[in-house]
């Protein structure tokens, strides 16, 4: 864990938000999504690899309360300088989603990952993220993911990635149902285009 703390932490302390190579201003693909899931059903947020994404104000906003994961300190920090008058609302847990999360954890209404799982190559590690999914997200839950898609880069922050397509997700998520999923294509900093795949699950395939 340590080396890939310390790879993530070099990312976020020498570069500026605005020029991560994953930095998004539109969250339009992602609120298309969310606006599928009832807010009565939706107070608690589970965010893996959160990094230093702005998403995090925009939920807040919406009267969320939310568990901030990411194994880097210096996104967690940068997060929090941006939190602290609605820190009562927040948890932040600096932690390898890939191994299983602290008791403590508890559940979510809704699992949020844009771009984190596709950076871990190995089964046991995505075996590893999908047990801690299944674990927080409570029944009748919701998972939103958002990856790299088979017509994705293979590369991205100096390492390999894994590309999803909507059946890999389903094959990693049996008791969960499809309730919709889109192709979209991401524009980052450089202006190079990266295509994504976006997803929605429901715990529980009864609704």
């Amino acid at each position: 864990m340590k080396s890939m703390e310390n790879h993530w932490n070099a990312i976020f302390s020498r570069t500026d938000d605005e020029k991560l190579g994953w930095y998004e201003k539109d969250f339009s693909a992602t609120l298309a999504l969310l606006r599928l899931i009832p807010e009565d059903e939706l107070k608690h947020v589970f965010i893996p690899g959160v990094g230093t994404s702005s998403l995090v104000e925009m939920l807040l906003n919406r009267g969320l309360r939310l568990t901030l994961n990411d194994i880097s300190t210096q996104a967690l920090e940068k997060i929090k300088e941006r939190t602290v008058a609605q820190r009562q609302r927040i948890r932040y847990l600096c932690h390898d989603i890939a191994r299983p999360l602290p008791a403590e954890t508890g559940s979510a209404d809704l699992w949020l990952d844009r771009a984190v799982l596709h950076f871990l190559t190995a089964g046991e590690m995505v075996e590893g993220y999908f047990a801690n999914v299944d674990r927080i997200v409570r029944p009748g839950g919701y998972v939103l993911l958002a990856q790299f898609s088979k017509k994705g880069a293979a590369r991205c922050a100096g390492l390999d990635v894994r590309r999803y397509a909507l059946g890999d997700f389903e094959k990693y998520l049996p008791a969960y149902k499809v309730l919709a999923s889109r192709e979209h294509t991401y524009y980052n900093p450089s202006g190079e285009a990266r295509p994504y795949i976006y997803a929605l699950f429901r715990k529980g395939r009864l609704l």
